[in-house]
This record gives C-alpha cells, sequence and structure tokens, in this order.
C-alpha cells in the first residue's frame, strides 16, 4: 500500500465532489462548482491523499487574516487572501472505508507543515462537539460555540496557533 498527498488539481474535481458528498450531509456538502473555484484559487491549500493511486481522501480551505471562519467564506473564493496569517480548513474528508486509519491525521499533518512552510501563524476551523477532542490532540485550542450555522449545525471554532 503507497500513500501519497498531492496538491489536487482540476482534473480531481470529480473525485473530490464525490467524496465530499460521502462525507457531509447535502447541506453542509461543497459542489462541484465550488470546489472547481477553491482549486483554482488556493490550489496549495488544497491536498488530496491517494493508496495505491485511488483517491481516499482530502483537506482544503483558503487563507486568512481572521481567527474564525465565516459561513460566507464556504462559497466566496474572494475571501481567500494568499498572504494572510492563518491557514482555515473548510473540510477534511476521509472515504468511510478508510477512516480510523490515520488518513485524516496524515492529511492535518501535511497542512500544518503547509502552512508552516508557507510562514502562516497557524489554522482555523469549525468542527461539531464531538470532534473537538480529535482536533485537541494536533494543538487545537477550543473557542467555543461559532457564530457559524453552516449547514444548520452547531459548530466549534477552534485555532492553532505556530
Amino acid at each position: 500500500m503507497a500513500l501519497t498527498i498531492r496538491t489536487a488539481t482540476l482534473s480531481d474535481l470529480d473525485i473530490v465532489t464525490e467524496i465530499e458528498a460521502k462525507c457531509f450531509p447535502k447541506s453542509e456538502a461543497a459542489t462541484r462548482d465550488i470546489f472547481k473555484q477553491r482549486i483554482i484559487t488556493f490550489p496549495n491549500s488544497f491536498l488530496i491523499a491517494f493508496e495505491d493511486d485511488k483517491p481516499i481522501g482530502f483537506i482544503n480551505g483558503c487563507i486568512t487574516n481572521s481567527f474564525f471562519i465565516l459561513d460566507e467564506m464556504f462559497e466566496d473564493v474572494n475571501y481567500h487572501n494568499p498572504n494572510g496569517s492563518y491557514q482555515a480548513i473548510f473540510g477534511l474528508d476521509v472515504i468511510p472505508e478508510k477512516r480510523r486509519c490515520g488518513i485524516a491525521a496524515l492529511l492535518m499533518s501535511a497542512m500544518i507543515e503547509n502552512s508552516k512552510k508557507f510562514g502562516r501563524t497557524g489554522l482555523i476551523l469549525t468542527c461539531k462537539k464531538e470532534l473537538i477532542h480529535y482536533y485537541e490532540k494536533f494543538g487545537y485550542r477550543n473557542l467555543g460555540v461559532s457564530k457559524s450555522v453552516h449547514g444548520g449545525a452547531v459548530w466549534y471554532d477552534m485555532i492553532l496557533d505556530f
């Protein structure tokens, strides 16, 4: 089993859209058009994992100076600031049959290293209550209930400062 992680390209568009549909409810899932805009706008912040050339997961998000993710950021790539301080995480997706195998941790670690390489101050994300402990393992701090109501869910703001 050979695991590789690389930046996503437009040729990955259908694959990431399919993976997203398996990982998130329709109300929370990004669309193909949104993924296309993200790959074009912030390709260095869109990593995809492959196992023996089969796509199994990805992580993506824009660069921002904000300490919090705003709902508008999910759909409007104009919030991306290539010179921003924080790497936002919009989604960490792993296909169901490959969960609990360390793939999400590898993707997160790759994004953290990528963020350090590009001189970011840290990373931000929102997550549901049951995942707070997972992100704390990477050093994220829980900042409490988010103002985000993306997909009608309750989210928590998390921040990882370097």
